[in-house]
């Protein structure tokens, strides 16, 4: 697979962002998988978590490890490639290739740092919506995302309702409570402790590789569960510990310092803050009662959930199904026995592939959701 890239937005026609300032030029990384057919209506839009990018499936030249959802998308899998086009863009903020705090400002030559405007979930929904359009788009089969992909999915069924004609949210909610923008909360200040950090201003200089580290640990444990943890790791003690009292002596803490240590290499730490910030900002409510934020929707709705997540836990799932059947959306429920906590929507392939294949086959046919799962 190869990346490509769509720029838009340059001066003097830069986007105007939510919060009011105009940023541009604008790239986006993406991918695509399968074919496009000739009436441009066989689209799926995949959007990806916090930490994922435009590489969803495949394999690069060189690369050791596929996509990050290479057992969901492909040939037969649970998103099929024979019969479906599938795209995935890093997020505008990103690191990935798309433009974020780490792209050279066209102003000064340099970096943005500090000086990239704040982004919200709605944006990174519109610049989506730029790249449609440039692909020619009218209508796609389905958006799906799980997590802050999930945020993104309820974003389309606000602001291009019109554009889709099936929304899947998985493992994700309607706006993030008190204890989850704590969460990214610590983790931010992780970052912005290192000293190395230097408000910002660490680009060709040694990056805050350990508040970055730490605030990926951080986050880690929230998206497994005590069992998960319990399963692979237990109480063990590491064989090859080295010999110092504050070692990594379980396998816990060594697994966890692999984790950060293996982040750091691929993710810039500007953009950990803007998009946990653009995630704790993330309210699609809006001012808008439960019963209204979709009325008016025609696209199939189906929700996925996770009974051991509880960084997203399941009646956040549930407020979104209610949200739906207020507005007289169609929406199915399914809620997914697992151990693996919020990291499930990554793993349980199986259970997902039989869900999702059977909802977009009835999509496609023009169907109703078929079965309510429960």
């Amino acid at each position: 697979m190869e990346t490509q890239y769509f720029t838009f937005a340059a001066p003097p026609n830069e986007l105007t962002l939510e919060s009011g300032e105009k940023l541009g030029p604008i790239t986006l990384a993406y991918e695509t998988y399968g074919k496009l057919n000739k009436d441009k209506s066989n689209a799926v839009l995949v959007l990806h978590a916090f930490s994922g990018d435009a590489h969803a499936a495949g394999w690069h030249k060189g690369d050791k490890d596929a996509g990050w959802w290479d057992d969901f998308i492909g040939p037969n899998k649970g998103i099929d490639t024979n019969e479906y086009f599938v795209i995935c863009s890093n997020v505008l903020g990103g690191c990935r290739g798309s433009t974020g705090p780490n792209s050279v400002n066209p102003w000064t030559g340099k970096p943005y740092g500090l000086d990239f405007p704040l982004v919200t979930i709605g944006d990174m929904v519109n610049v989506q919506r730029h790249l449609i359009d440039y692909l020619g788009i009218d209508k796609l089969v389905a958006v799906v995302g799980g997590s802050m992909g999930g945020m993104q999915v309820l974003h389309w069924m606000v602001s291009y309702p019109e554009k889709m004609r099936s929304a899947i949210p998985i493992a994700t909610t309607l706006k993030h409570t008190p204890q989850q923008i704590a969460f990214n909360e610590v983790g931010r200040q992780a970052v912005m402790a290192d000293p190395d950090w230097q408000n910002g201003n660490y680009y060709g200089k040694t990056a805050p590789s350990k508040g970055l580290a730490v605030a990926r640990m951080i986050g880690h444990i929230t998206y497994m569960s005590d069992a998960s943890m319990a399963e692979k790791f237990g109480r063990r003690v590491r064989t090859d510990k080295e010999k110092f009292k504050f070692s990594a002596d379980f396998e816990v803490e060594g697994y966890l310092r692999y984790r950060g240590d293996n982040f750091v290499k691929r993710f810039d730490a500007n953009s950990y803050l803007y998009i946990t910030k653009a995630i704790d900002y993330f309210n699609i409510l809006n001012g808008h009662s439960l019963g209204d934020v979709f009325k008016g929707l025609k696209a199939k709705v189906l929700v996925l959930a996770f009974k051991s997540d509880w960084l997203y836990p399941v009646y956040q799932a549930q407020e979104i199904v209610k949200a739906c059947k207020l507005a007289g959306v169609d929406a199915s429920y399914c809620e997914i026995s697992s151990t693996y906590g919020h990291d499930a929507f990554l793993l349980e392939i199986e259970q997902e592939t039989q869900l999702i294949k059977h909802f977009l086959k009835a999509v496609a046919n023009g169907n109703g959701n078929g079965d309510k799962y429960t």
